[in-house]
């Protein structure tokens, strides 16, 4: 089969690119390869009755299929290059903006509308922030809630599969360079293409980092983020929240100078399992719909680790300390943050005991055996910090599941044109390592596909 324009992965990076390339009625033949399900077809099995705790799917429905790691997140759209990616020091900072308000009217005309736009720009949080040692970014935050990101990703789809092949549980083993352009091995036989565009996410960072190695395309190494999951009353965090929503805040420690920050905030949200390359790890989700909230809000604290020569393996490091929250929990641990500081173990009658109830059935145990000491005193110290501006964080019944993963691609050579060292083998979105947000991912398949439509 002979394709124009071939995509790997249909997360946001990939569909940004297939819209954008069906814009333009030209008659290119387009394909989209994705090792996960069609969105209907994505449903995890944790019910919370029945199953109560990953089992281990062979595809991931919540990390995997049409709309990624993405879809089923509270739907969150960061407008900034102050985090999110390093996309702008490729395209440059006010092309990067244009895209991601772009980006940001198509999730409008496609089921956002109403939804609202939130500004850090003049908070008096950031002085607030400034004087107990935090550093509120700047940026403007879409909350589309994960059931009007459903809602988008359902529009989106139905706009593309009359246009556009998508090929949906098939994993692309190989891809290839020809005379002509390029071939994707499946396991039902080859594909090839002129062009290709790689969007794999941080799911497929091993598959990626393995396609470059074959196709010797440099890399560099890049970092991991690990941390937990705090979840607490909403009321304590509602100050924030109902003007900020999303606060990125950062911390940098008193005792390593580690910075720690905030993460993926739901307010009135819950907390859920991930399950990336069978390990299973925490996350949280939150929704616009008010008859779906909850009494908590919930956000990650993460501290990022960047390796230098001679180390290498930088994912495998974060897997290594999933793996071992994984072996002593059975999956994701949770744990009292009053217990954590006492050096005790939480158990389930101090847990039912406390002032927050959790959203996720996860273990209790102790976060003390599985986190590295030295992340562990920063995340201690950065909830006594947004204790300073949000009294309650540091409360004992503050629940902390571990552990919290961010994992990485390797970054990968690309130049402003997102290509690699091959004409037309394009390489965006979170796989890249270049973006690290569903506005940045998005944003890189829009400039990959104007270049491609030789609009850029």
């Amino acid at each position: 089969m002979k394709y124009d324009i071939i995509i790997v992965g249909a997360g946001p990076g990939g569909i940004f690119t297939a819209y954008e390339l069906t814009r333009r009625q030209d008659g290119k033949k387009i394909a989209v390869f994705e090792a996960g399900h069609p969105l209907h077809m994505r449903r995890c099995p944790i019910d919370g009755d029945k199953v109560k705790s990953c089992v281990r799917c062979a595809s991931c429905s919540i990390m995997s299929g049409f709309g990624g790691a993405g879809a089923f997140s509270d739907g969150k759209y960061n407008i900034t290059n102050d985090f999110g990616g390093t996309l702008y020091e490729h395209i440059g900072k006010k092309r990067a903006i244009e895209l991601m308000k772009y980006v940001d009217d198509i999730n409008m005309q496609y089921g956002g509308q109403g939804t609202k736009l939130y500004s850090t720009a003049g908070s008096h949080f950031k002085k607030l922030c400034l004087q107990n040692k935090l550093n509120l970014l700047d940026a403007s935050v879409r909350h589309l809630g994960t059931d009007i990101n459903y809602v988008v990703l359902e529009n989106l789809y139905a706009e593309l599969k009359d246009k556009v092949d998508f090929y949906f549980d098939t994993p692309v083993r190989k891809v290839e360079v020809t005379e002509d352009g390029y071939r994707i091995g499946c396991d039902d036989g080859t594909y090839e293409c002129d062009k290709c565009v790689i969007s794999v996410g941080r799911s497929g960072s091993k598959w990626m980092q393995q396609v470059c190695e074959e196709l010797e395309i440099g890399t560099k190494s890049n970092r991991v983020d690990i941390g937990v999951r705090v979840e607490l009353p909403a009321v304590i965090f509602s100050h924030l929240t109902d003007e900020l929503y999303e606060s990125k805040i950062v911390y940098r420690t008193e005792k390593f100078e580690d910075r720690v920050r905030t993460f993926c905030m739901n307010p009135h949200g819950i907390v859920v399992n991930e399950n990336t390359n069978g390990i299973v790890t925490v996350n949280g989700h939150s929704y616009e719909g008010a008859e779906k909230q909850t009494e908590n809000t919930n956000f990650a604290l993460l501290v990022a680790k960047h390796f230098s020569e001679p180390f290498k393996d930088s994912n495998g490091y974060g897997e290594s300390i999933a793996r071992l929250s994984n072996m002593l929990g059975g999956g994701v641990i949770v744990q009292r943050f009053g217990d954590l500081v006492r050096g005790r173990r939480s158990n389930e009658k101090r847990i039912a005991e406390g002032l927050v109830e959790p959203t996720l059935s996860a273990t209790p145990g102790d976060l003390s055996l599985v986190l590295p000491k030295r992340i562990l005193d920063g995340i201690i110290e950065m909830l006594y910090a947004l204790d300073k501006i949000a009294p309650g964080t540091a409360n004992d019944d503050t629940l902390l599941y571990g552990v919290e993963v961010k994992f990485y691609n390797m970054e990968v050579e690309i130049d402003e044109r997102l290509q690699s060292r091959y004409p037309g083998l394009y390489i965006i979105g979170d796989g890249s390592g270049v973006t690290h947000s569903l506005s940045h991912a998005s944003a890189s398949g829009v400039h990959v596909a104007r270049d491609i439509l030789g609009m850029a």
